[in-house]
């Protein structure tokens, strides 16, 4: 397992994670993705383990705190050999402060996820999405507190814009208050749009990209194709009006693409869509999740081996699409970009 520096910071990640949202099947929406009880993670965290994946990410919202739970008793024993992500901000409750990234939600939500994780710190905390209610000095300053207090360690994003990071990254350039070192970003051969702003922003200022559902919401495992709809029992049928936009012919034509890489390298389609992203600059860590220790294994087999330029350009074609304004006037001057940011 290859370990990359996390934006700017000294800590070093896996390139994969592992992510904990197939863990207990709370709520309707979450048993689509999985319910993995207490034994079975366990038994998925040893694997993970036996290959170098060695960061955890879950998020308080995750079957309403299930899988924090789940995720707390199936790795005792084990904590001094993993780091943790989880993330707060979305709703967990229906009081007036139950949500958002005030000072009074953090505090609240940090303590609830280190009781139902049984830990004494979480390695890399990140902000679930994008609050505008709440001043970014509250909720950075906030964040400073943890970390002075030893419940957090690093600090990060998920689901931001390219201006709300900025703006977060200059106030903690302003305040002295630890800078975003992570930003967790949906980014896959099906939605490129990360590339658009995100990507030269983590560039330039030394953010890393921690990439969720990097099958594109279980559309790039190659099970979906022309004539062959997703079928009951999956993410894509069961809860098909969810997650990212796209167009159904422009799947296709990406997974003909991947077809074509198949037959080249002797990996599978989503060993393929999964290495394409980890040869990225900008990104630091690519979560994977699984239901069972088969599904695991084939994905961190995306490791350890890279495409080749020509296959990387045949995938980057397939899944071209306009970019939204302003970048595409942008790259029209490609003289006011010589460093191709």
């Amino acid at each position: 397992m290859n370990f990359k520096r996390l934006g700017k910071s000294g800590l070093r990640v896996p390139e994969l994670s592992f992510g904990t949202a197939t863990f207990g099947g709370g709520n309707d929406f979450f048993k689509a993705w999985g319910s993995t009880d207490a034994g079975g993670a366990s038994r998925l965290i040893d694997v993970c383990l036996e290959h170098g994946v060695s960061l955890f990410d879950t998020a308080d919202v995750y079957s309403d705190g299930l899988a924090e739970q789940i995720l707390g008793e199936a790795i005792k024993g084990k904590r001094n050999r993993l780091l943790i992500s989880t993330k707060v901000t979305f709703p967990t409750g229906d009081g007036a402060n139950d949500y958002g990234s005030s000072r009074q939600h953090i505090i609240d939500a940090v303590d609830q996820s280190l009781k139902r994780l049984q830990v004494d710190h979480i390695d890399l905390l990140q902000l679930h999405g994008q609050d505008y209610n709440t001043p970014v000095e509250e909720t950075l300053s906030t964040l400073d507190q943890l970390v002075r207090d030893g419940k957090v360690r690093y600090t990060g994003a998920s689901n931001f814009s390219g201006w709300h990071l900025m703006k977060s990254l200059a106030t903690s350039d302003r305040y002295g208050y630890p800078r975003h070192v992570a930003h967790q970003i949906y980014y896959s051969l099906l939605n490129r749009d990360y590339e658009w702003e995100l990507a030269p922003l983590a560039e330039d200022q030394g953010v890393g990209a921690v990439v969720w559902s990097p099958l594109g919401w279980g559309k790039l495992t190659g099970k979906i194709r022309r004539g062959q709809p997703a079928k009951p029992g999956t993410r894509a049928h069961d809860i098909a009006g969810t997650g990212p936009h796209f167009e159904e012919e422009r799947l296709f034509r990406i997974i003909d693409a991947l077809d074509v890489v198949a037959e080249q390298t002797g990996k599978s389609i989503p060993q393929i869509a999964l290495n394409w992203l980890l040869g990225k600059k900008t990104v630091a860590n690519v979560i994977i999740g699984a239901r069972d220790e088969k599904q695991l294994i084939e994905n961190i087999g995306a490791t350890g081996w890279s495409l080749t330029q020509e296959q990387k350009a045949l995938l980057e074609q397939a899944s071209d699409v306009p970019p939204a304004y302003p970048v595409w006037h942008q790259r029209s001057f490609t003289m006011l970009n010589e460093r191709g940011a």
